[in-house]
């Protein structure tokens, strides 16, 4: 069993090393966790006497396969309470973060199985990120940011990479959101700004922060 802090921490570092990473450095799990790396030493070494990670002091850290199963079980329930929260009580997809990093520690099995039968088992939470099933198994499509997009492409939102509020409530204000339909229509070399073409009909301009945590399914 682990604690709320333990399971955090060992989500942190599953996100970290998604992208193929072997390890990651102490800095990082620092930064992921917004506190100072001499703070995370010894959280790190209690996860290693678990057996959640290999940790050695300036070879960075690495996730064990059971450390990755136990932080796909909480990143599972994660994304299976964002979904309840915005498909069954009417939460915005900017308000359900915070709570369900309450509820994702809740420690019940079955619970899960019936919050999962319960939403006819859905396969991505309301950002569009894929939810692991029950074993464990992830089913992502290949997704590009939409600053990798290449002037007339086409594609469809299917998710963004930052989930926080102040994000999430720019998209609704322009009217970016996850199912529209876009074409590129231009590329500014200066700034890395784009312009895109929403469902057909609305055009909008997009700076190239705003691009780089928007994610396409290209078509």
């Amino acid at each position: 069993m682990l604690t709320t802090a333990e399971e955090n921490y060992l989500k942190a570092i599953y996100h970290l090393s998604e992208d193929g990473k072997k390890s990651v450095s102490t800095n990082d799990v620092a930064r992921e966790m917004k506190t100072k790396p001499a703070s995370v030493s010894d959280m790190l070494r209690k996860l290693g006497e678990k057996e959640m990670i290999e940790y050695r002091k300036y070879y960075g850290v690495h996730i064990t396969e059971e450390g990755k199963r136990m932080a796909l079980q909480t990143v599972r329930k994660h994304r299976l309470w964002e979904v309840f929260l915005v498909d069954k009580l009417n939460f915005a997809w900017d308000e359900v973060h915070e709570v369900a990093e309450e509820l994702e520690h809740i420690q019940s099995p079955l619970l899960i199985q019936r919050l999962d039968a319960y939403l006819n088992y859905p396969k991505f939470d309301p950002h569009g990120d894929p939810i692991p099933d029950e074993f464990g198994d992830v089913k992502a499509k290949p997704r590009v940011a939409l600053n990798e997009m290449e002037i007339d492409q086409m594609g469809q939102i299917v998710a963004v990479k930052d989930s926080s509020a102040a994000f999430l409530k720019y998209l609704d204000k322009v009217g970016a959101y996850i199912g529209a339909r876009i074409k590129v229509l231009d590329k500014v070399e200066f700034d890395g700004s784009i312009e895109i073409l929403v469902d057909q009909k609305k055009n909008l301009f997009m700076s190239k922060e705003v691009a780089v945590n928007i994610l396409i399914l290209q078509s």
